[in-house]
């Protein structure tokens, strides 16, 4: 198993990804000090964080941020934009479990999307997403 530069800009290990066994994937994540993965959305599938190592922020649709610690696990539901920040001292190590499968084809950049939302008072509100 060999480790990759992922464009979501952090260092991926899969650890199981196959066709045969499509109901699931595992890989292993590494986010440097100071980085912030960027804004994507996975179509179909689920995905769950399992912090093994450092101390990082998990962003996901909305809502503020969470603080995640070793032990800690953060489910994503499909669809639902997510991104995870290293905020330690050193390299931040979590499992990527994805029900079914990752695939590549299910991955999608959603950093310069614009939102819509309606106010309180009904009016339409436009948000880029950086």
């Amino acid at each position: 198993m060999k480790e990759y530069f992922f464009e979501e800009n952090c260092y991926i290990t899969e650890l199981l990804n196959t066709e045969a066994d499509p109901d699931v994937s595992v890989a292993r994540v590494r986010v440097l000090t100071g980085v912030t993965t960027q804004w994507h959305t996975l179509t179909g599938t689920t995905e769950r964080y399992l912090i093994l190592e450092g101390t990082g922020f998990t962003e996901i649709g909305d809502d503020l941020p969470l603080k995640v610690y070793p032990g800690d696990t953060v489910a994503i539901p499909p669809g639902m934009r997510q991104r995870i920040t290293n905020i330690g001292v050193t390299d931040l190590i979590f499992l990527a479990v994805c029900t079914p499968r990752f695939e590549t084809r299910n991955y999608r950049d959603v950093r310069h999307v614009t939102r819509r939302r309606r106010s309180v008072d009904g009016e339409e509100d436009r948000k880029t997403v950086d």
